[in-house]
């Protein structure tokens, strides 16, 4: 008896040891949860919500001092809308089981979360819970129209804010967000990467940002300029957008692994190579080295590699940080040239970087780093083609489905406010508060 108490105890101490090592947890299916990817994937949801804050931040630093709660209030408040309507409706849309088989959008089988569980999915992320799958994408979901906020600061409706996010979220971005990343997506069967977004966040929230800029018109100025309020602000901005792209790229692996590792670093690389070329060029033609220069040079150069993280090497990131920084503030340039009141050049950065980092993809994605993406460089033109397609379908449809939204939203609402509460400012006019006292 003493024997068999001492192996029965022994038995139990192993298993609890066992237990409390960090390793595979059996699903309510019998399907392999892995604690290490879901404890990662934790992380990398929280690191991408923060990336809203940040982008606040950044963005609450370029406008002027009177219009800085309302810009805030933009990302903030557009997080909580965001994440009801994914919740409600959006997530269902974009990885559902597909309607028609069209590749077009997702059915209705997730409204509500219904059939969201705890257990894994063998098609998004089979070793994570799939509930934290769409938590995940809900980040996603939140930011891209948050990005768009920037083209309209400082003189859109707030109701008008509201509408349209929820419109866009729902017919803009989930449809594409199907065709890209569902496996039932007309651009995933047609063989289109984009790791983390390039085309689904950054070129989709770009290109709509020029049609909303173009459409809402030039702000009032006054005599008034419309310098930076608060340079520090946007710099620390872009530094927790820097810091929380880790988890929006890395995270995109949707585990703990090689992969995962590889991105993080492709990631840092180009928004460093970025930040570089940006303020280089900024010299040479305004010889001053720009502060705001560095931080939007880095923004620029971690869109670009967004699509691309999981598929190119250290090399690569680096050949496309340099080139986008340079792309991207000649687009400013251009930009000032033409008189288009994109407020904070959503497009500029996000559009143009983020399509020249989807078609950039097909040039230097390499089985080296990821078995499904082999590119030019690895002797296959095609996918540049394929690049194409997805980045020039992604803005066709976002510059239709954008123009009818902002037109039934002024019908319904107007969409800016009037001229002299957008003289006041639209932190007292709006929101009844001022940020600063002094």
């Amino acid at each position: 008896m003493r024997a068999a108490g001492r192996l029965l105890s022994g038995g139990l101490g192993a298993a609890a040891l066992l237990g409390a090592l960090p390793g595979i947890a059996a699903a309510a299916d019998g399907t392999a949860i892995d604690t290490g990817d879901t404890a990662w994937m934790l992380i990398s949801t929280a690191l991408v919500m923060v990336m809203l804050p940040g982008l606040a931040l950044f963005y609450g630093g370029l406008v002027r001092r009177k219009n800085v709660l309302s810009t805030i209030m933009h990302s903030f408040f557009g997080l909580a809308l965001v994440s009801v309507v994914w919740v409600l409706v959006g997530f269902s849309l974009a990885f559902g089981t597909d309607v028609n088989g069209w590749g077009i959008i997702g059915g209705l089988d997730f409204v509500g979360f219904m059939n969201v569980g705890l257990d894994p999915s063998p098609t998004y992320g089979p070793t994570i819970p799939f509930v934290l799958f769409a938590a995940f994408q809900l980040m996603f979901a939140a930011i891209t129209p948050a990005l768009i906020t920037g083209a309209f600061a400082e003189r859109k409706r707030f109701a008008a804010f509201v509408l349209f996010t929820i419109l866009w979220s729902v017919l803009v971005y989930s449809p594409i967000a199907h065709w890209v990343w569902s496996v039932d997506g007309w651009l995933f069967k047609l063989g289109a990467l984009d790791f983390a977004g390039g085309t689904v966040v950054h070129a989709s929230s770009g290109i709509s940002a020029l049609i909303v800029a173009l459409l809402i018109g030039k702000r009032v100025v006054n005599g008034e300029g419309l310098e930076p309020h608060d340079i520090p602000m946007t710099v620390l901005g872009a530094g927790l957008l820097w810091f929380g792209w880790f988890g929006f790229n890395a995270g995109s692996a949707l585990a703990a692994n090689g992969l995962a590792a590889n991105a993080l670093l492709v990631t840092n690389t180009a928004a460093a190579a970025a930040t570089i070329t940006w303020v280089l060029a900024s010299y040479v033609h305004k010889r001053k080295v720009s502060v705001v220069g560095a931080a939007c040079g880095a923004v620029a150069g971690l869109v670009a590699i967004t699509p691309a993280s999981g598929f190119v090497t250290a090399g690569g990131a680096l050949v496309i940080g340099l080139a986008v920084g340079i792309i991207c503030y000649s687009a400013t340039l251009l930009r000032e040239r033409l008189r288009i009141d994109d407020a904070l050049d959503v497009f500029a950065v996000h559009g143009v970087g983020g399509t020249f980092g989807a078609i950039a993809t097909g040039v230097f994605a390499t089985t080296a780093i990821n078995s499904l993406g082999r590119g030019l460089i690895d002797g296959n033109p095609q996918q540049v083609v394929t690049q194409v397609v997805a980045v020039g379908a992604t803005i066709a449809y976002a510059i239709v489905a954008t123009f009818v939204i902002i037109k039934v939203v002024d019908a319904i609402l107007g969409i800016r406010v009037n001229a002299a509460d957008e003289e006041m400012g639209l932190d007292k006019s709006v929101h009844g508060e001022v940020a600063y006292q002094v």
